[in-house]
Protein backbone atom coordinates (compact mmCIF):
# COMPACT_ATOMS: atom_id res chain seq x y z
CA UNK A 1 0.00 0.00 0.00
CA UNK A 2 3.12 2.27 0.22
CA UNK A 3 3.24 4.53 -2.76
CA UNK A 4 6.12 7.85 -3.78
CA UNK A 5 4.49 10.63 -2.56
CA UNK A 6 4.65 13.30 -5.93
CA UNK A 7 5.25 16.81 -5.22
CA UNK A 8 3.31 19.16 -3.50
CA UNK A 9 2.68 17.36 -0.05
CA UNK A 10 -1.00 17.29 0.19
CA UNK A 11 -2.96 20.59 2.47
CA UNK A 12 -4.40 17.67 5.14
CA UNK A 13 -2.40 14.63 6.40
CA UNK A 14 -3.79 12.80 9.08
CA UNK A 15 -0.65 10.64 10.77
CA UNK A 16 -1.48 7.74 13.08
CA UNK A 17 -0.09 5.06 15.15
CA UNK A 18 0.63 3.20 18.10
CA UNK A 19 2.29 5.20 21.10
CA UNK A 20 6.23 5.14 19.69
CA UNK A 21 5.29 4.80 16.18
CA UNK A 22 7.30 8.18 15.46
CA UNK A 23 3.96 10.32 14.52
CA UNK A 24 4.74 13.24 16.56
CA UNK A 25 8.43 13.14 14.47
CA UNK A 26 6.94 12.83 11.24
CA UNK A 27 5.19 15.60 11.83
CA UNK A 28 6.56 18.01 13.32
CA UNK A 29 9.38 17.21 10.30
CA UNK A 30 6.48 17.90 7.79
CA UNK A 31 5.44 20.72 9.54
CA UNK A 32 8.97 22.50 9.22
CA UNK A 33 9.82 21.89 5.93
CA UNK A 34 6.34 22.33 3.91
CA UNK A 35 5.15 25.16 6.49
CA UNK A 36 2.00 23.31 7.48
CA UNK A 37 0.53 23.25 11.19
CA UNK A 38 0.34 20.24 12.78
CA UNK A 39 -1.98 19.33 16.11
CA UNK A 40 -1.68 16.40 18.43
CA UNK A 41 -4.83 14.76 18.91
CA UNK A 42 -3.68 14.32 22.62
CA UNK A 43 -4.27 18.58 22.82
CA UNK A 44 -7.63 18.13 20.82
CA UNK A 45 -8.76 15.73 23.89
CA UNK A 46 -6.43 17.68 26.63
CA UNK A 47 -6.52 21.61 27.79
CA UNK A 48 -2.85 21.79 28.31
CA UNK A 49 -2.28 24.49 31.48
CA UNK A 50 0.03 25.61 34.36
CA UNK A 51 -1.59 24.14 36.55
CA UNK A 52 -2.04 20.91 34.87
CA UNK A 53 -4.02 18.96 32.42
CA UNK A 54 -7.60 19.43 31.46
CA UNK A 55 -9.53 17.22 29.88
CA UNK A 56 -12.21 18.68 27.23
CA UNK A 57 -15.91 17.35 27.26
CA UNK A 58 -16.50 15.91 24.23
CA UNK A 59 -18.47 19.35 22.60
CA UNK A 60 -15.22 21.09 23.50
CA UNK A 61 -13.26 18.36 22.03
CA UNK A 62 -15.00 17.69 19.02
CA UNK A 63 -15.98 21.84 18.10
CA UNK A 64 -11.96 21.84 18.63
CA UNK A 65 -11.39 19.00 16.04
CA UNK A 66 -14.14 20.40 13.22
CA UNK A 67 -11.70 23.98 13.73
CA UNK A 68 -8.73 22.43 12.61
CA UNK A 69 -10.46 20.33 9.92
CA UNK A 70 -12.11 22.78 8.65
CA UNK A 71 -8.92 25.14 7.87
CA UNK A 72 -7.11 24.94 4.65
CA UNK A 73 -4.33 22.75 5.47
CA UNK A 74 -3.05 21.04 8.71
CA UNK A 75 -1.36 17.88 9.73
CA UNK A 76 -3.17 16.35 12.36
CA UNK A 77 -1.31 13.66 14.23
CA UNK A 78 -2.35 10.63 17.10
CA UNK A 79 -3.06 7.49 17.81
CA UNK A 80 -6.97 7.90 18.46
CA UNK A 81 -8.80 5.90 16.09
CA UNK A 82 -12.79 6.69 17.75
CA UNK A 83 -15.29 8.12 16.02
CA UNK A 84 -15.16 11.31 16.89
CA UNK A 85 -11.66 11.67 15.16
CA UNK A 86 -13.75 10.40 11.77
CA UNK A 87 -14.02 13.81 10.42
CA UNK A 88 -10.35 14.24 10.38
CA UNK A 89 -9.78 11.10 8.56
CA UNK A 90 -12.79 11.87 6.05
CA UNK A 91 -11.34 15.59 5.20
CA UNK A 92 -7.51 14.46 4.71
CA UNK A 93 -6.11 14.38 1.58
CA UNK A 94 -3.73 11.66 2.88
CA UNK A 95 -3.24 9.09 5.93
CA UNK A 96 -0.55 8.40 6.24
CA UNK A 97 -0.22 4.91 9.18
CA UNK A 98 3.33 4.73 10.27
CA UNK A 99 3.86 1.24 11.78
CA UNK A 100 6.81 -0.18 13.17
CA UNK A 101 7.22 -3.46 14.68
CA UNK A 102 6.00 -4.06 17.93
CA UNK A 103 9.53 -4.32 19.31
CA UNK A 104 11.03 -1.20 17.99
CA UNK A 105 7.75 0.73 19.43
CA UNK A 106 8.77 -1.10 23.15
CA UNK A 107 12.12 0.55 22.34
CA UNK A 108 11.01 3.86 21.84
CA UNK A 109 9.11 4.32 24.82
CA UNK A 110 11.26 3.18 27.18
CA UNK A 111 13.79 5.41 25.50
CA UNK A 112 11.57 8.33 25.37
CA UNK A 113 10.56 7.67 29.17
CA UNK A 114 14.58 7.73 30.26
CA UNK A 115 14.65 10.93 28.05
CA UNK A 116 11.80 12.65 29.68
CA UNK A 117 12.84 10.80 33.61
CA UNK A 118 16.55 12.81 32.38
CA UNK A 119 15.24 16.37 31.26
CA UNK A 120 16.97 15.23 28.26
CA UNK A 121 13.36 15.54 26.38
CA UNK A 122 10.17 17.78 26.85
CA UNK A 123 7.05 16.10 27.36
CA UNK A 124 3.43 17.38 27.86
CA UNK A 125 2.27 15.05 30.89
CA UNK A 126 4.93 14.09 34.28
CA UNK A 127 6.34 11.23 33.02
CA UNK A 128 5.56 8.53 35.98
CA UNK A 129 6.70 5.18 36.45
CA UNK A 130 2.37 4.95 35.83
CA UNK A 131 2.20 6.54 32.57
CA UNK A 132 5.48 4.71 31.44
CA UNK A 133 3.66 1.51 32.25
CA UNK A 134 -0.19 2.84 30.70
CA UNK A 135 2.03 3.27 27.81
CA UNK A 136 2.61 -0.67 27.10
CA UNK A 137 -0.66 -1.02 27.41
CA UNK A 138 -1.90 1.23 24.81
CA UNK A 139 0.88 -0.07 22.93
CA UNK A 140 -0.64 -3.26 22.95
CA UNK A 141 -4.39 -2.37 22.96
CA UNK A 142 -3.60 -0.30 19.82
CA UNK A 143 -2.00 -3.46 17.96
CA UNK A 144 -4.51 -5.81 19.31
CA UNK A 145 -7.46 -3.67 18.32
CA UNK A 146 -6.69 -0.68 16.53
CA UNK A 147 -4.19 -1.50 14.07
CA UNK A 148 -7.02 -4.09 12.50
CA UNK A 149 -9.83 -1.13 12.29
CA UNK A 150 -7.03 1.03 10.89
CA UNK A 151 -5.71 -1.25 8.06
CA UNK A 152 -9.40 -2.17 7.01
CA UNK A 153 -10.07 1.41 6.78
CA UNK A 154 -6.88 2.21 4.63
CA UNK A 155 -7.95 -0.63 2.33
CA UNK A 156 -10.85 1.06 1.33
CA UNK A 157 -8.84 4.13 0.11
CA UNK A 158 -5.50 3.03 -1.06
CA UNK A 159 -5.27 6.12 -3.45
CA UNK A 160 -5.22 8.20 -0.17
CA UNK A 161 -3.17 6.29 2.07
CA UNK A 162 0.03 4.58 2.86
CA UNK A 163 1.43 2.48 5.27
CA UNK A 164 4.99 2.70 6.37
CA UNK A 165 6.98 0.53 8.29
CA UNK A 166 10.34 2.49 9.20
CA UNK A 167 12.77 5.19 8.79
CA UNK A 168 14.33 3.92 5.65
CA UNK A 169 10.12 4.08 3.59
CA UNK A 170 9.89 7.30 5.55
CA UNK A 171 12.73 8.57 4.11
CA UNK A 172 11.98 7.31 0.56
CA UNK A 173 9.17 8.61 0.46
CA UNK A 174 9.69 12.37 2.31
CA UNK A 175 13.08 13.14 1.71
Amino acid sequence: MTRALKQPLPDRIHIIGSVGSGKTTLARRLSKNYNIPYYELDNVVWKRTSSGDLRRSDEERDHYLEQIVRSKRWIIEGAHAHHWVNKSFEAADLIIFLDPPYFVRIYRITKRFIRQKLRIEAAHYTPSFKIFKKMFEWNRTFEKESKPQIVNLLRRDPAHSMILNDAAEIEKYFN
